[in-house]
């Protein structure tokens, strides 16, 4: 039985991930994450029952815990999601950036590398990979025409996307330097299930829900391009499959909208989809504009049309279809997101959600 290790499985989109192989493959999945405030292993049914599903509750920058999962596990492969990623947080707290995303990584190619040098030669070495999952927010911004393609210069603004740049670099090196058969791939702006509620879509919706200020920055007129995390998901699944080493693929969903535009498509389908407000009030007027974050991206574009051109791939969502399906899926699972917001869950950090919220502070 083929075994893949997923860091950060228990993220937004690692739990993707992690669903996708648990519910259509044969493949044993290790999720290693270390659980902090954004994990939630409820994004992942059955998680503790699946006989192919392992969970090892482990700090990636524990060099001597990695190593004990990469001796244990034995894995045909990693997928490495692990990251702190909200940009807001990186402004504010860039340390636990640093630790996570360039130290983390660097301890993670380290026993990676040294785990597959040990390997017999044979199938099982020949097919090893290394999958790093990056950002798009690593090439910087963009003017209003051109897309961010796979040889776009480097050019990050935050310090959340300079650590990811970093660690970009790390994996590219390893390669080069090393011999260490890696993948890599840069996605746009993921929405969709599950997400942790301080991120743009998930806060518009629960907000608008309750009828609350929907706090938009600046002018609202940053645009993104925005990726179903399913079809993300997808996407990263056939880039290990059948990527070469050293092969690495932008991944987007052609759906370039601005902030403003996004949050107006969310008001219109709570008017539809969700009880009114008082009054039959649309949900459009509660959109209020907020001081804009510092060195706020203006656009992100992604040309994904080498993924598509190599392996086939092409997203399966549109924008306007997968609005819908997310904003149905936070009306009928509000369990799930409750838990979060009323302290139920993982109750000594979840105020940093509300306070998030309560500022109107939600990153693409």
């Amino acid at each position: 039985m083929r075994t893949i290790i997923v860091t950060g499985g228990a993220g937004f989109i690692g739990s993707a991930v992690v669903r996708q192989y648990l519910a259509g493959t044969g493949v044993r999945v290790v999720t290693l994450d270390k659980l902090t405030y954004a994990a939630n292993l409820a994004s992942i049914p059955g998680h503790d029952t699946n006989p192919r599903h392992v969970l090892e509750r482990v700090d990636i920058c524990d060099r001597a815990a990695v190593r004990r999962v990469f001796a244990t596990h034995r894995p045909d492969a990693v997928m490495h999601l692990a990251a702190e990623s909200h940009v807001d947080r990186s402004i504010d707290g860039p340390e636990e950036f640093v630790r996570t995303n360039v130290l983390g990584t660097f301890v993670l190619l380290e026993e990676a590398l040294a785990y597959w040098k040990g390997l017999a030669e044979g199938e099982k070495k020949a097919g090893f990979r290394f999958h790093h999952v990056s950002t798009d927010e690593v090439y910087g911004t963009l003017g209003p025409t051109g897309l961010f393609t796979e040889d776009t210069a480097y050019a990050p603004n935050s310090p959340y996307s300079a650590t990811k740049a970093g660690s970009d670099h790390l994996v590219r090196a390893w390669q080069e330097t090393f011999g260490l058969p890696v993948v890599m791939t840069n996605c746009s702006n993921n929405y969709g299930p599950y997400q942790f509620p301080e991120k743009l879509i998930p806060v518009m919706v629960i907000r608008g829900l309750a009828g609350q200020p929907l706090p938009v920055y600046g002018k609202g007129d940053n645009v993104r391009d925005w990726l179903h995390v399913e079809d993300h998901a997808e996407a990263l699944r056939l880039v290990l499959d059948k990527a070469a080493p050293g092969s690495r693929y932008n991944i987007g969903g052609h759906n370039e909208r601005s902030n403003l535009d996004l949050v107006h498509a969310l008001c219109d389908l709570l008017d539809e989809l969700a009880p009114p407000l008082p009054g039959g009030r649309p949900r459009r007027s509660l959109i209020s504009f907020v001081t804009d974050r510092p060195g706020h991206d203006k656009r992100y574009a992604i040309d994904a049309s080498r993924i598509g051109r190599d392996l086939g791939w092409k997203p399966r969502h549109t924008l306007e279809t997968g609005l819908r399906d997310t904003v149905r899926w936070y009306l009928e699972n509000r369990a799930w997101w409750q838990a979060i917001l009323d302290g139920g869950y993982r109750a000594d950090r979840i105020g940093l959600a509300g306070a998030a919220m309560a500022a109107g502070r939600a990153a693409e």
